[in-house]
């Protein structure tokens, strides 16, 4: 397999962290975990989650950044190369494959997300989004939005269809890529993954001072949702549930972004006395 020698590599310690942070946290983060933690009890989930994190999930973390490290020495810069030096063998680079697999498929569906996030922005910026409080209007709305209901809904054009978004979107993503490791991933996550704490912050300040939205159910209130969520309950009971365990663990691949493909790709970037368990550790807790 050919070797290609890269002097690009990663400008400063915080771009790598960054960018390895921005690749976990995503929906998994958002959606995903506050979930599991109500479905399977807030006090027992996070024992559950917290082991895993540092029995499962640091040392795989850590071991994807020294395979990255290492193949980047070498001039390999993706999971078939990566895998044709782990494994000595002429099928070893076939397994890799899967490194390249998992973030395409992960890709195709994340940036039709984002072209969504994309038109409801501009729509909720230009005033289009004031439909009242009639549930059904924002319904229609989201089916207009998608093309739902119409044969080849995703290329359907017209004004308002999510079509143009995601072409913006893709061509925003392709141009971030094209300008390259550090004037392109590098720098647009120094100034992504600062925002995004920032507007994750608002959201938390906005949910924490909604009170009670609809007087007429005031079972329906803030401080009974956290208490639903995040009450421990019987913790002994709980963390006996194997399926919390399982949950736990699988969570912590999507929060660390480990087993995706993308990791041993990054550190693969790194300069040849980078701490690799220091970078690994930040950008892990950085998502926590």
């Amino acid at each position: 397999m050919n070797r290609t020698r890269q002097s690009e590599k990663w400008s400063s310690r915080l771009g790598v962290i960054l960018a390895v942070a921005g690749s976990a946290v995503g929906l998994g983060n958002f959606l995903r975990f506050p979930g599991l933690a109500a479905q399977y009890g807030s006090g027992a989930f996070m024992i559950a989650y917290f082991i895993s994190l540092l029995i499962i999930g640091f040392p795989i973390c850590w071991a994807e950044w020294t395979l990255g490290r290492y193949a980047g020495q070498q001039g390999y810069h993706s999971s078939p190369g990566i895998f044709n030096i782990l494994i000595r063998s002429r099928y070893g680079k076939f397994l890799g494959v899967l490194g390249v697999i998992i973030p395409v498929i992960i890709y195709m569906y994340y940036v039709y997300i984002e072209a969504w996030c994309a038109g409801y922005s501009w729509y909720f910026a230009w005033g289009e989004l004031n439909l009242g409080d009639d549930p059904a209007s924002y319904s229609d709305f989201w089916k207009s939005f998608i093309g739902f209901g119409t044969d080849g809904m995703l290329l359907e054009g017209g004004q308002g269809k999510v079509i143009w978004f995601l072409l913006a979107v893709f061509a925003v993503n392709f141009l971030i890529i094209y300008r390259g490791l550090a004037k392109g991933i590098e720098m647009f996550c120094k100034f992504a993954m600062p925002a995004l704490i920032v507007l994750a912050l608002v959201i938390l300040v906005r949910v924490l001072t909604l009170g009670t939205p609809d007087p007429a159910q005031p079972d329906r209130s803030l401080i009974n949702g956290l208490g639903s969520m995040w009450n421990p309950g019987d913790v002994r009971t709980q963390l006996a549930n194997p399926q919390l365990w399982l949950a736990a663990a699988g969570q912590i691949f999507f929060t660390l972004s480990v087993g995706m493909g993308s990791i041993h790709c990054y550190a693969s970037y790194l300069r040849e006395r980078e701490d690799i368990a220091l970078n690994a550790a930040a950008a892990g807790w950085l998502n926590e």
